[in-house]
């Protein structure tokens, strides 16, 4: 029988806090210009933001035009797939070490790269081949799930990536207009901001190319990979604080 340590984040307690805030805000900007590329470039679905992917889906059934069930099920079904395979990469290396979420997001640039190399195998415009489109769908819904199940195992609670609904919440909870004493605003509000630029330069890269667009968030996730790589502190002084 497995222990709690199977079903609740690794060693959340001694692994929060491992990934920099300006690598989370370089996360959230390939988070943008990934969704920019998908639902401008790729049949109007979102591969990252999967709260806005069920809203599409639902319009999807109810028959708007331009959008597709086929391709918002199978965003998500990516981005289920990639969840699974973010925790059986965290729990086949070392948990004590820094190493898992720097491969985590290795990983991710890597299957940014190949969907940007699909991109490139297709024609602009709405008789691009449906395949390269599907496979475009699925390897960006891979990457986002896998990088969102290892944010969430490396115990961030008070920001996603991906999703920004509880950051705007906290944001307004916890303003002196409630209240609170705006603690964490200024990171909050990055993270929202890093989300909207970059959403802002997927788009503006999309007037070159799928390709382009999509190789600028493989090759920012790498960035990301590097900088989690590279960081030696240990991971229980990060999470609870240097002690004398």
């Amino acid at each position: 029988m497995n222990g709690p340590a199977e079903t609740s984040p690794v060693t959340a307690s001694s692994s929060r806090g491992t990934l920099r805030t300006p690598v989370l805000f370089g996360l959230a900007a390939v988070t943008g210009i990934v969704d920019a590329a998908c639902y401008l470039g790729f049949g109007h679905v979102f591969t990252a933001n999967m709260t806005g992917n069920v809203v599409l889906l639902g319009f999807a059934v109810a028959g708007v035009e331009s959008l597709s069930v086929t391709r918002s099920v199978t965003a998500l079904a990516a981005f289920l797939v990639g969840a699974v395979l973010g925790v059986r990469l965290a729990r086949s290396i070392d948990p004590s070490t820094h190493r898992w979420p720097a491969a985590a997001l290795g990983s991710e640039a890597a299957l940014l790269f190949v969907s940007a190399t699909v991109a490139g195998s297709r024609s602009d415009g709405p008789e691009a081949p449906a395949t390269a489109v599907y496979l475009v769908i699925v390897l960006t819904g891979l990457a986002m799930g896998l990088r969102n199940a290892t944010i969430r195992r490396l115990g961030e609670r008070e920001v996603n990536t991906t999703v920004l609904t509880m950051t705007l919440t906290s944001i307004g909870a916890d303003s002196v207009f409630a209240g609170g004493a705006n603690l964490g605003v200024l990171r909050r509000v990055g993270f929202v901001m890093s989300v909207l630029a970059g959403a802002a330069a997927g788009a503006l890269l999309l007037r070159y190319s799928a390709t382009l667009t999509l190789g600028v968030a493989g090759a920012a996730s790498t960035v990301c990979a590097v900088a989690a790589y590279v960081d030696r502190q240990p991971l229980s002084r990060i999470a609870e604080g240097t002690r004398p």
